[in-house]
């Protein structure tokens, strides 16, 4: 047996801390040097020192409002049957913000002051020190205004500009240098070949620096030669607080840098117990600490939330940033394995009053799962997962105002929801319409369990040849729904341009010469191909391919497309951005279910107005494959 390429899955946070220490053994800074900086630039910036005040705010006794400086005793039982009357010696016009002159210890707004020929009547007391700002009031001299490790916002700048301060103390910013590596990858905006990959990930790390405060630059891509990559990492870190090397993290042939890492400087960590993120590597060379993040975009993304921002925090001096969490019910069920942390990326919604997250497509390289969340879920080590409808803790990447305002739909997919959400959104910033493909059933699942607004259906019933209503009466018995008619849509199969293999329809599935790709179980389109089989008498273990399953319409067509397999059943729709030809094999109904006491919920009432535009019929024509005639129609 070989030894493991990885040291040990270590846990994040003893992962963290054998960071921290090799770091220190290998002469790293524990914080960065101070500078001094303008307040104009201080935002953002963490405090190197404690900022005390030089001068006190009011520095004087100042009116707070417009108005006259008095004498409170001589207001003393003035009310609007017994006026006081105040000559021009016994008062002072003010303005609020000017001193308070001598003798004087209140201010009566302008507004009560009632002139009588050129004398003041006052017609209610004023106790002393009314709307009058004492000195001090905000700061006094000497206070501790802002401790050190404070991370400098607006309002602060501005009280400290008001406590006499004209500069501060502050870390210099950490400078992060990304360093890419592959033979396969290639330069953002370049032309790519088979094989190969645009450098993506460089992008989005150093984006994610800056959005911390960080300087980030990214140095060109190195190929899978050892030596090289140690030199450009030698080169790097003399000008880095921390150096991130991309991709090469895991156990391949052309994976070197934890090998580079262990043999240029020191190696902690080779493996931690996170999924996804599991091949990272942490370790220091020449004084710097260095982070191998995995090559897999969201791998790279949540590699650098875990390890690389609380560093950078640690070596300002300053708390790492914290999102808010919220609490919320799990839409499906959740396997997670034991021994990693699992981060989840979620779409989240309110449904009947409470928060409903619906977990993403969880592949390390999806990485419009994390375009498209608004929440991560950490399932820890110990857990095999959660059930439907459990209630789990969530990091918010949205606020919770924009999840209010979210319409769940959860069901089969249909690209026609996918240009509902962008009409929407464009019609209003504040809408969204979040849709998560887990198959016709699913949906009516969640729809019965309070877990969505919408589902959408298509499903067949193939004894009596009905769309969708059989399964709402089996599957929601005593529930009060409602169904909508989106639309009419065509159902195919997607087979390369020119049809090359000739396919004409169902029949030929059993061809052993054609690889198929299928729909997930569940699924409508998984539940129609089953009923062309079987009236066909075609055993499932007849069809090449037909264990392997993808979730959307897409998914299908791009598998197509690749030519990864020879067709798939799917809408015309999905065939055309793809470029494929499509052998039709029937038309059928696609539905919104809702329950009954939802159609009038204002937060839907955007959408059954988008459903009864002449303008969104004719976008959805254009898809090709739709017939609209009756999309809004209630048909139960």
């Amino acid at each position: 047996m070989t030894e493991s390429p990885f040291l040990r899955d270590v846990p994040a946070a003893q992962a963290r801390t054998a960071w921290r220490a090799a770091c220190a053994a290998a002469g790293c800074p524990p914080r960065l040097p101070a500078v001094t900086v303008s307040l104009e630039d201080a935002v953002g910036r963490v405090t190197a020192v404690p900022v005390w005040a030089t001068r006190s705010s009011p520095p004087f006794d100042a009116a707070g409002m417009d108005g006259i400086a008095v004498r409170a005793a001589d207001t003393v039982g003035a009310g609007e049957t017994t006026p006081v009357h105040l000559g021009p010696d016994d008062y002072d016009v003010v303005d609020t913000g000017d001193p308070l002159p001598a003798g004087r210890d209140a201010v009566v707004m302008r507004e009560h002051v009632h002139d009588v020929e050129g004398v003041a009547e006052l017609r209610a007391a004023v106790p002393p020190y009314g709307h009058v700002r004492s000195i001090g009031e905000d700061v006094s001299a000497a206070e501790l205004l802002l401790p050190e490790g404070h991370r400098l916002r607006p309002f602060d700048v501005a009280a400290a500009a008001a406590a006499g301060a004209t500069q501060l103390s502050v870390r210099r910013r950490p400078v992060v240098v990304v360093l890419p590596t592959g033979d396969e990858v290639r330069p953002v905006g370049s032309a790519t070949g088979p094989g190969e990959i645009l450098d993506t990930n460089s992008l989005m790390l150093a984006a994610q620096a800056r959005e911390l405060g960080c300087e980030a630059r990214c140095l060109p891509i190195e190929p899978d030669d050892p030596g090289r990559i140690t030199a450009a990492a030698r080169a790097a870190v003399a000008g880095a607080d921390l150096l991130i090397l991309v991709a090469g993290s895991s156990a391949g042939r052309d994976d070197h840098t934890g090998r580079v890492v262990a043999e240029a400087g020191v190696l902690a960590v080779h493996g931690v117990a996170v999924r996804p993120g599991h091949p990272v590597v942490l370790g220091a060379i020449d004084g710097t600490p260095v982070l191998g993040a995995p090559g897999y975009p969201v791998s790279a993304a949540l590699t650098f939330e875990i390890f690389a921002a609380p560093l950078l925090a640690e070596l300002e001096g300053a708390a790492p940033r914290r999102r808010p969490r919220t609490r919320a019910r799990l839409a499906r069920k959740l396997a997670s394995p034991v021994g990693m942390d699992d981060w989840v990326r979620v779409r989240l919604g309110r449904v009947g009053g409470t928060v409903v997250a619906t977990p993403l497509p969880r592949g390390a390289g999806v990485l419009t799962s994390l375009v498209r969340a608004d929440g991560l879920l950490v399932v820890p080590a110990g857990l095999e997962g959660h059930h439907p409808g459990e209630e789990v803790d969530v990091e918010l990447l949205r606020g919770l105002d924009e999840v209010e305002r979210t319409i769940v739909v959860i069901g089969s997919h249909d690209l026609v929801l996918d240009l509902a959400a962008s009409a929407l959104r464009a019609a209003d910033p504040g809408i969204t319409l979040a849709s998560s493909n887990v198959g016709s059933l699913g949906g009516l699942v969640a729809v019965r369990d309070g877990l969505c607004h919408l589902a959408g259906s298509h499903l067949l019933d193939p004894d009596t040849g009905a769309y969708t209503l059989p399964y709402v009466d089996r599957i929601l018995a005593g529930h009060d729904v409602a169904v909508v008619r989106l639309v009419h849509r065509d159902q195919g199969l997607l087979v390369a341009r020119g049809n090359p293999l000739a396919v004409s329809g169902i029949d030929d599935l059993a061809r052993p010469d054609l690889r198929y790709v299928n729909r997930q179980r569940g699924a409508g389109t998984r539940v129609l191909l089953d009923a062309e089989l079987r009236r066909r008498e075609i055993r499932s273990d007849e069809v090449a391919g037909y264990q392997r399953e993808e979730h959307t319409h897409l998914a299908v067509a791009a598998a197509v497309a690749a030519g990864r397999a020879d067709c798939g059943l799917g809408i015309l729709a999905a065939a055309r951005p793809f470029g494929l030809d499509f052998v039709p094999v029937a038309r059928e109904p696609y539905d919104l279910v809702v329950g009954a006491g939802a159609l009038d919920d204002p937060l839907l009432a955007p959408l059954w107005a988008l459903l009864d535009s002449a303008d969104f019929r004719a976008a959805v024509g254009a898809l090709g494959g739709y017939s609209t005639e009756e999309m809004g129609r209630r048909i139960r």
